[in-house]
């Protein structure tokens, strides 16, 4: 594994993952609380740190591979616009909680950041190379 993928995994990664690893250290230690383990705000937290470090560092990269950076950077600005959507889903389901089902946004939230974690990767890792 290359610095490039270490400091991609703590600074990116790990940094990420806080809002959902403090949410879940507090809803382990809380007695009789009504504080949810999982959320779908946590996750598109971590998506959107995803996509903007992936925007970042490939704004950085020569121009030699034009086409793989508008790609990747069409991809990650329609994921951003998808969390959008998502964590305004999530607020207007929490006002409204018979009108929209948030257990069907936190799966949606889950699914998309593992995807984008897997994006990253791969940006990542082709950066890496280079």
């Amino acid at each position: 594994m290359g610095n490039r993928k270490i400091k991609w995994l703590i600074y990116t990664v790990l940094v990420g993952l806080i809002p959902i690893l403090a949410r879940m250290l507090v809803w382990l230690v809380s007695i009789k609380t009504n504080i949810e383990v999982v959320t779908p705000s946590d996750f598109v937290a971590f998506g959107l740190v995803l996509h903007i470090s992936n925007i970042n560092e490939i704004e950085h990269l020569s121009s030699k591979d034009r086409s793989w950076k508008t790609i990747q950077n069409g991809i990650s600005i329609t994921f951003i616009a998808f969390y959008s959507v998502l964590f305004a889903a999530s607020l207007f389901g929490a006002a409204h909680p018979n009108l929209i089902d948030i257990a069907t946004i936190t799966k949606v939230s889950i699914l998309m950041s593992l995807v984008s974690l897997l994006l990253s990767y791969s940006v990542y890792h082709r950066i890496s190379k280079l």
